[in-house]
């Protein structure tokens, strides 16, 4: 039995809007010849933005990039809505007032969404319901009815007043920029929707961007005609984690599903945050994602080597 190591890493990619999240990796398998791709953070087909995409056995961090926070920038236009809540979407409603919403008014409503609230998904969406997903019901007719979850915003800011695109499907009051940090789960789409309740009015999003996750910024990130070999990023050097480095021994330990003893440098995780150490071997490639506690770093997965 010989031994080598694993074509492993992440990839940040700007998605473009206009294409699926699965549609934008599909140079992925191509380029690294393995069918073992995948990404945290879907966007939807007409949101553009940052997708951290996986090769190999780092798809075994993509939960923890997953759970991590996301900022956006999107365009709220107020006085219509569509039935996917889109811009350009099939035209539902026009408010009947005309008279331009100020800012103020909008700075006013915006308090009501910092923090922990409930938020409904949007009907065209991805949210299953009895193995199906809401999207794919609605677009056969069916009603849907969606529960509430919960999600946490931590900043909703105001950036002023937008332009419309040139497709909007309906009459425009008032339309703003925004900028939002949000926990997972967040749908950008069902948050237009409902400050504009809050306004008393209607409303559809357009422009939705991906700027961050976690640690990870979509100026870093690559689009996918210019992926190549080089976009291939160790997980230590985007993920933001304890890393600590392991001699060949230990690496062996925490293969093996051992616990060890550490007492190397003061390992440091920050409040909130999952319990993962990044453990690299003496090469400097990640070899292990692992948990600290009371003093022992003991093995979650393992990442070094394929064995064949």
């Amino acid at each position: 039995m010989s031994s080598k190591a694993s074509v492993s890493g992440l990839i940040l990619l700007d998605k473009p809007a206009g294409v699926t999240s699965c549609n934008a990796l599909f140079p992925l398998r191509k380029i690294f010849k393995t069918r073992r791709v995948g990404h945290a953070g879907s966007l939807d087909m007409r949101a553009s933005g940052l997708i951290v995409a996986a090769v190999g056995r780092a798809t075994r961090l993509l939960p923890f990039v997953e759970a991590d926070e996301k900022s956006y920038t999107f365009t709220a236009h107020f006085g219509y809505s569509t039935e996917t809540d889109e811009w350009d979407g099939a035209l539902v409603a026009e408010d009947s007032e005309t008279a331009p919403i100020s800012e103020e008014e909008v700075q006013k409503i915006l308090p009501q969404f910092i923090g922990e609230i409930d938020q409904i998904p949007p009907d065209y969406s991805a949210v299953k319901l009895n193995g199906k997903r809401a999207s794919d019901l609605k677009r056969k007719g069916r009603e849907v009815e969606l529960k509430a979850r919960r999600i946490y915003i931590r900043q909703l800011e105001c950036l002023g007043k937008a332009d419309a695109p040139a497709e909007i499907s309906g009459r425009i009051r008032s339309s703003y920029q925004f900028r939002c940090d949000c926990s997972k789960g967040t749908y950008i789409r069902s948050l237009v929707r409902d400050m504009a309740k809050a306004l008393g009015t209607i409303g559809a999003v357009s422009g939705i961007r991906r700027t961050r996750i976690g640690h990870m910024l979509v100026t870093d990130a690559v689009r996918p005609e210019e992926l190549n070999e080089n976009s291939l990023l160790k997980p230590q050097e985007c993920m933001h984690f304890p890393v600590v480095e392991f001699t060949d021994r230990q690496v062996e330990a925490v293969r093996n599903g051992r616990s060890i003893s550490w007492n190397g440098e003061a390992i440091q995780i920050e409040e909130d945050a999952p319990n993962l150490i990044l453990a690299v071997g003496k090469d400097g490639e990640l070899k292990a994602g692992c948990s600290f506690e009371d003093g022992k770093i003991s093995p979650k997965f393992f990442l070094g080597i394929d064995d064949e």
